[in-house]
Parts: structure tokens; C-alpha cells; sequence
């Protein structure tokens, strides 16, 4: 693809702008990559509004008898057009993000969200919704068709569609004005990872593993950094939580943690404080339209939570045995400084930039067990083909390879995913870092899955195209995983299979259109899949060699998996609890509140361990201010935690971790169903009850066994 900007906007009528011309004819009908550049963009989005606003006044202009065929079941089809362009602008949006597009992107959101409101505003639409509603027990529906309805409804209601005409005036800008400020939130962060670099050289990366090295003299090349000894250290996670764990130069792990943990802040241009505050203030006005005093009773009304009280109720109850834990951890790794004199400067205790550091030391020597030894063994190729291969062994999943189809960067993988020689999805996979790509891991889609397609429209239109997204440090020759990293793939595969696999008639209903604390189930289960040893055994083999990994290593991991949890568990539970009481307050005044001032409180408040701060700090906090949909709502993960520990103890109990029957209700009722039924019942389904919390606290070593 290319991204080049020329003088004259593209015509989005007369055939030559790509992204509206018919795409039948590329392979899949997937997007044609290669012909697209940034400004077909907005006469694209623009042409895809208008149809779908056409699509809609003729559901309110039809004058026969509202009917679920002619409202929902056509507000359903409505929109094919900005659905197709606008998957692919936003996708490009988080993984292809040139200056360019981001301009683009700036003076679009507001005008997309506007034309949403407007979807949903629009004069006597929601009469028709609202009638199919109100008569739906007596019109003969089956259960995925009463649930169509009871989610556009509600979808219009939470989109202000019942306010009256000032009200729906004030909802639509502040609606407006978060798009914008979400997306310099998010070109913010990105900014600051593209441009950061500390320049180090081989003497600064002494005792650093040889895979850390590797990687940071690619970074530096791809930097155009080509001095003899120059190395660049980035603030991609997967290359500088390895620097902080095994860089013996104190002063440069602070140099970099402090930059890491100061992302979204890193010039005075780019002030995430204050957009996040902003944000915070007017999603408050937003959940005070609906009738809430907070916007986080606002957003766990449509969750399965249903209340605050109850996420706090999870959250604290893991944040108290997860501080003994951590603080026990912090007085070993002290232990281990005073025994092997180590120089932490004038610091009484362990610092931040000290902790990954020093828990590896502890960890080597307790277990015995190094992970620079296990990296060897889980090059990207290896660890792909195990999820491959569990893919196959659950799910009767066939990836083949199509290296003839150009994606939109050369880095990108693309799969056809066959079941019995029966095509079920296209498979992307973009597993590097590089600039103008959004950090972190993340599942998306550049078309979903639906049986309800208009007439005369191809089936291929309702296969999905499903994109797995990472950012691991690309090496010279292998790219080597930690164990993390491909945890985290897996992970991502998981929320694949919620794509690939959806077998809903509706789009609404479809793939991870589910509610937040569901969406997390898939994905998190899947990991599962990677901790077992005859996995390892089978596909972590030495990328030299060929030799499978010793299972005396494997011994060693399975013992050492349960060391450093108190502070895993704290970094995420500390960013869960923040978000809560974020998103909890009533008043957001310039008198009353600031950003700064009320991390640091509320952090002292909660008792937070000496030497560990939350994974995502609010300047860069994107799961909270880059985007609604995890706002009051990074418990998620924690909440889809108890389901996955407890939803795989179905298969251990099985006896097979592979057990066909178990494997198929995990299909049916995780993978497949989506949003077709909720998912307390969903759950339900697959284990035969409501879930127990034990399996996910002895997972995490939090109880006895």
C-alpha cells in the first residue's frame, strides 16, 4: 500500500478511487492494498455516509407495516458501504499511521461520529425501532432475532435517541468532541514511541542476552542509526521490558523506564493530562444525560457486572492477597541485593527501574531457570505453529498459506482458514513493530461475519477477514519470543477465533460484538493451550538446531511460572482499580480535581506496594482514553479471568486437554454464539453453572492448593 499524498483528492465517483470500486475481483474480495493511497480516504467515508443515511430514510420512508423483516432485519444489512471502507481506514488507522493519514484521521473523527449520532437520531427511525421493541414477545421471533432486538434498542437508547431534540443536539457534539480528543490521545502515544530512542552501545548491553542485542541493533538500523556500535533501545514493550530486566547499568534502566512510563507526556506539544481530564469531564455530562451520577454506572449497566459495587467486589478482593504477595516478593528480591551487595545507589529499597531486574536474578537462582535460555526455542515461526496446530487439534482448523496476496505492509501474513476444505475466514497476521503502528496487541477485522446479506449479494461478503496485531522486536534472522510474547499471540489468536469462528446470522450479533467483560473469555482461554507441556514439547524447537526444548527446562519453567505473580497481579489490578475511581467521580472541576494529583492519592489510598506502578499510567493510558469501549471497564480482564481459569478446567477434568465433546461446546457456546444469547447464559451452557472464582485464584497463587 501507499500512502503518498498528491494535489487533488481522488473522484469518489467516477470509478478511480479503489476503495469504492467493486472488489470482486481481488483475491477473497479483500481490499486492494496495493492501489490505495491516503486520499481516497475521505471521499470514500464521505460517499459511505451518505448511503448508509440513504439506507435508513428508506426504513423510515417504507410505508408498510413496521416488521422485523423491514426495520431490524434491514437496519442490519444498512451501512455495507461505510462498513467496508470504514474497516479498512480504521484498521490502517492503528497499524499504517503516516502523518498523512493522521490528518486525515484528525478531520475525520468528529465528522464520523457526528454522522453516527445522526444514524441513530434520525427523525422517526427509532419510532419504528421502538415499535418493533415494544411488540417483540408477540411476533413470533425466534431467540437470536428477540436478542437482534433487544440490542438495537438498546444501542439506539444509549446512543441518546429517546432525548429530545436540545438534548440530542448537546449528545452528538460531546460525542464529537470525545472522538476528537481520543484520537490526539492516541496520535500522542504513538508520537512519543516513534520518536523516542535511547542510543546505547554493546558495552551498555554486557549481560544482556544475545536475542536483546540482535534486537536493538535492528532497531537502531531501522533508525538509520549504522554506527559500528550503536544500538537503539524503543519503547516497544517487547524490547524494553527485556532492557529493564537484564541491563546491568542502573542509570540507563531508569533513563528508560522513566520514558516509558511517561508516554503521552513526553513534550510539552503532546499533554495527554489534560486531554484525559477533559475527556473525563465530558463523559460525565454524557452518563448525567442517561440519568447516572457516574460514568462508570453508566458503562456497567450494558456489562455483565450490571454495578461498580460488584467490579470492586472482584478487584479488591484479589488487590488484598495480591499485596501480601507482592510485598512478600519485594522483601526477597531485597534479601537478594543485601546478600549479593548489589549497587542500587542511595535507594533503601527496591525502584521500579530496579524490580524486573532484580526478580530475574532471584528467579535464576531459586529455580534455576533463565529466560534467555528458553528464547531460543520459541522463535515466531515455532510458537505460530503451535497455535496452528492446537487451532487444528480443538477446532479441526487448516491455515494455508498465500503468499501471493499483498496485504497493506510487507510484514503481513496472510492465511485462508479452511475446515473439512470448506473456506471459514482469511487470516492476517502483522506481528512486527515499526513506525506509525499503534503499541500493544490487538484482534480486528476488516470484514465480519453475517449470513444476513442483501439480495444478490456474494456469500464470500459474510466470510470474515480477521487480523492479529503485535508489536515484537524484528530481528536480522529469527524473531525470538519470550514466554510472554507468545502468551501474547496467543492470546490475540484467541480473539481471532472469535472472528474466524462466528457462526451468527446477524451482524450485530456477530464475532466480539459481546459485552466487554466477555470479550476477553476467548482470548484468555486460548492461552491456556500454550502453558501445557506436551505443547511446548511438541513445536519449541531450537531455531539452530532443531532440537526440541529439554524438559528439565520445561520443569523448570512450570515450577518458576508462579514467581513474581503479587506484582503482576498489582500492575494490572492497580490499573483496573484507577480506571473505577476515574471514572467514579461526580466532579471533574479545575477546583476540584487534577489527574496528577488524584493518581498519586488514590495509589496511596490503596496501599500500593513499594517498587511497582500501574501498567498503564493515565498520560498513556489508551484502553481508558483512546477509545470508549474500555473505559470503567479494565477489570475486563480480571472478570474474564475467573470464566477462563474455570471454562479450562473443563478440559482438565476431561482428562484431555484436546476432548472433542468439551472442544465443540467450547465452539458453540465461547467461539461461535457471539452476542446471540447473553453470556451469563452462554457461560452457563458450556460448564453446566455459574463460574467459580477458586480456579482462577489458585491459578494466579493466590490461595493454597
Amino acid at each position: 500500500m501507499t500512502v503518498d499524498t498528491c494535489d487533488n483528492p481522488a473522484s469518489s465517483g467516477d470509478g478511480s478511487n479503489p476503495l469504492l470500486a467493486d472488489w470482486s475481483k481481488q483475491p477473497f474480495h479483500m481490499a486492494p492494498f496495493a492501489d490505495i493511497q491516503t486520499q481516497h480516504f475521505e471521499p470514500a467515508l464521505e460517499e459511505g455516509m451518505k448511503r448508509q443515511l440513504e439506507d435508513l430514510q428508506a426504513i423510515v420512508d417504507n410505508e408498510e407495516t413496521p416488521s422485523f423483516k423491514n426495520v431490524i432485519e434491514t437496519y442490519d444489512q444498512s451501512g455495507s458501504l461505510l462498513d467496508k471502507v470504514g474497516s479498512v481506514y480504521g484498521n490502517l488507522c492503528s497499524s499504517m499511521n503516516t502523518d498523512d493519514l493522521q490528518k486525515v484521521q484528525t478531520k475525520m473523527s468528529p465528522i464520523l461520529s457526528k454522522h453516527r449520532s445522526k444514524t441513530y437520531m434520525l427523525p422517526g427511525l427509532f419510532d419504528k425501532v421502538n415499535a418493533i421493541y415494544e411488540q417483540r414477545n408477540d411476533l413470533s421471533l425466534n431467540p437470536e432475532q428477540l436478542r437482534l432486538v433487544e440490542r438495537i434498542h438498546m444501542d439506539f437508547k444509549r446512543a441518546g435517541a429517546h432525548f429530545d431534540g436540545e438534548q440530542q443536539e448537546e449528545y452528538a457534539s460531546i460525542k464529537a468532541e470525545l472522538a476528537t480528543l481520543t484520537t490526539q490521545f492516541q496520535q500522542n502515544i504513538m508520537k512519543d514511541e516513534s520518536t523516542y530512542e535511547m542510543v546505547v552501545t554493546s558495552k551498555d548491553l554486557e549481560g544482556c542476552p544475545t536475542s536483546l542485542v540482535e534486537a536493538a541493533k535492528q532497531a537502531a538500523a531501522e533508525r538509520n542509526k549504522t554506527g559500528d556500535d550503536e544500538h537503539v533501545i524503543t519503547l516497544s514493550r517487547s524490547l524494553v521490558e527485556p532492557f529493564l530486566m537484564y541491563c546491568p547499568n542502573r542509570a540507563l534502566r531508569q533513563e528508560a523506564w522513566e520514558a516509558w512510563t511517561n508516554r503521552g507526556q513526553l513534550s510539552p506539544e503532546r499533554d495527554n493530562i489534560s486531554i484525559g481530564k477533559k475527556i473525563l469531564q465530558l463523559r460525565q455530562r454524557q452518563a448525567a444525560l442517561h440519568g447516572y451520577s457516574s460514568f462508570a454506572a453508566y458503562q456497567c449497566v450494558d456489562r455483565m457486572a450490571k454495578t461498580p459495587e460488584a467490579v470492586m467486589e472482584l478487584l479488591e478482593n484479589v488487590w488484598e492477597r495480591a499485596k501480601v504477595s507482592a510485598n512478600e516478593e519485594r522483601e526477597a528480591l531485597e534479601a537478594y541485593v543485601k546478600e549479593h551487595k548489589l549497587d542500587l545507589g542511595d535507594s533503601a529499597s527496591i525502584e521500579p527501574w530496579d524490580w524486573r531486574f532484580v526478580a530475574e536474578k532471584v528467579r535464576k537462582e531459586k529455580y534455576d531457570f533463565d529466560e534467555s535460555v528458553l528464547k531460543p526455542y520459541l522463535s515466531l515461526d515455532a510458537v505460530r505453529a503451535s497455535m496452528f496446530d492446537v487451532s487444528n487439534k480443538l477446532f479441526g482448523l487448516e491455515y494455508i498459506p498465500r503468499k501471493d496476496i499483498q496485504a497493506y505492509h510487507p510484514d503481513v501474513d496472510v492465511f485462508e482458514v479452511r475446515k473439512n476444505g470448506e473456506l471459514v475466514a482469511i487470516f492476517l497476521h502483522d506481528n512486527y513493530a515499526r513506525p506509525f503502528k499503534g503499541s500493544g496487541a490487538w484482534m480486528s477485522e476488516f470484514r465480519s461475519q453475517t449470513k444476513n446479506l442483501a439480495a444478490g449479494v456474494d456469500k464470500m461478503e459474510g466470510i470474515p477477514i480477521v487480523c492479529n496485531n503485535n508489536n515484537l522486536a524484528k530481528a536480522s534472522g529469527a524473531t525470538l519470543l519470550s514466554f510472554d510474547d507468545s502468551t501474547t499471540l496467543f492470546h490475540e489468536f484467541g480473539h481471532g477465533h472469535h472472528g474466524m469462528l462466528s457462526d451468527a446470522t446477524y451482524s450485530r450479533l456477530a464475532s466480539t460484538s459481546v459485552l466487554t467483560d466477555f470479550v476477553e473469555l476467548p482470548s484468555q482461554l486460548m492461552e491456556h493451550w500454550f502453558e501445557e507441556e506436551s505443547v511446548l514439547q511438541d513445536f519449541a524447537k531450537h531455531h539452530e538446531t532443531n532440537e526440541s526444548v529439554p524438559k528439565e527446562l520445561l520443569a523448570k519453567l512450570k515450577e518458576a511460572k508462579s514467581f513474581n505473580q503479587g506484582f503482576e497481579t498489582i500492575e494490572y489490578t492497580a490499573c483496573a482499580l484507577m480506571d473505577m475511581a476515574l471514572h467514579s467521580q461526580s466532579d471533574y472541576s479545575d477546583e476540584s480535581f487534577d489527574l496528577v494529583e488524584f493518581e498519586k492519592a488514590e495509589l496511596e489510598r490503596l496501599g500500593m506496594p513499594q517498587g511497582i506502578i500501574m501498567r498503564h499510567r493515565p498520560a498513556h493510558f489508551a484502553h481508558l482514553f483512546a477509545t470508549e469501549m474500555y473505559a470503567a471497564g479494565y477489570y475486563v480482564y480480571l472478570w474474564a479471568e475467573v470464566l477462563d481459569a474455570d471454562a479450562y478446567g473443563a478440559f482438565v477434568e476431561a482428562g484431555n486437554i484436546f476432548d472433542k465433546e468439551t472442544a465443540e461446546k467450547a465452539r458453540k457456546f465461547i467461539y461461535s454464539a457471539g452476542n446471540t444469547m447473553a453470556p451469563d447464559e452462554l457461560f452457563r451452557q458450556f460448564r453446566g453453572r455459574d463460574p467459580d472464582i477458586s480456579y482462577m485464584l489458585k491459578k494466579k497463587g493466590l490461595v493454597k492448593n
